[in-house]
């Protein structure tokens, strides 16, 4: 079944923890949970800090997606904060991609990688058997609301051809411009978890539109 994963960057922040106990009802799988830096992209968003607050919030798993240039350096943290899933750029300042990997398993997480929109697919083809995930960037990262970039639906594609042909159980993950008519496109290709961020918090009714992302 395709998961959804809604995307708490665009979440009223002066209501974050209504917005994020209100997700298990609606129909969500996953909190998506976007970190950034202010160096690897040009925002600021959560730590460990915010994660650890919302952790009693809800039973669904959080997602951590970290844009930021050591993610080696926030695991351990956000182990701590009670986060399921870590997902690491392959663009990072990150050297040893595999190790830190490894280590998100080791601290009982599961553990991806992220593609921005300009990276091949073939960058991550010899990590993926350590990762649960991989997440592809269908806009580029740093703000919420952007459009989707078509030629991601080839990227999906291709990166189902690779998993499939190595007989893995990496699931693919659909990030940035996601609505009713885009998620169709991508379930199509290949996808398996959809991050839908404005389309889910700018809705009238959230419930009905996770299920019109599902499909």
């Amino acid at each position: 079944m395709i998961k959804i994963a809604p995307s708490i960057l665009s979440a009223n922040f002066a209501a974050m923890g209504e917005a994020v106990s209100n997700l298990s009802e609606q129909g969500a799988d996953w909190v998506h949970f976007d970190v950034m830096d202010g160096n690897f992209v040009p925002n600021i968003t959560f730590g460990p800090d915010m994660c650890k607050a919302l952790r009693p919030l809800t039973k669904l798993p959080i997602d951590v997606h970290l844009m930021v240039e050591h993610p080696g350096d926030w695991i351990e943290p956000f182990k701590k904060a009670g986060a399921d899933i870590v997902t690491i750029h392959v663009e990072s300042s990150e050297r040893h991609l595999h190790r830190v990997l490894q280590s998100i398993h080791a601290a009982g997480m599961k553990a991806g990688v992220v593609l921005n929109p300009a990276t091949p697919v073939s960058a991550c083809v010899h990590l993926l058997p350590e990762c649960d995930l991989v997440l592809l960037m269908s806009v580029n990262p740093g703000f919420g609301g952007q459009s989707f970039i078509p030629e991601t639906l080839r990227k999906i594609r291709e990166l189902r051809n690779e998993i499939d042909a190595r007989g893995l159980n990496t699931l693919i993950e659909i990030d940035g411009g996601v609505n009713p008519e885009t998620a169709k496109r991508c379930i199509e290709a290949g996808a398996d978890v959809l991050v839908a961020g404005s389309a889910v918090f700018k809705a009238h009714d959230p419930a009905e539109m996770i299920k019109s992302l599902r499909g």
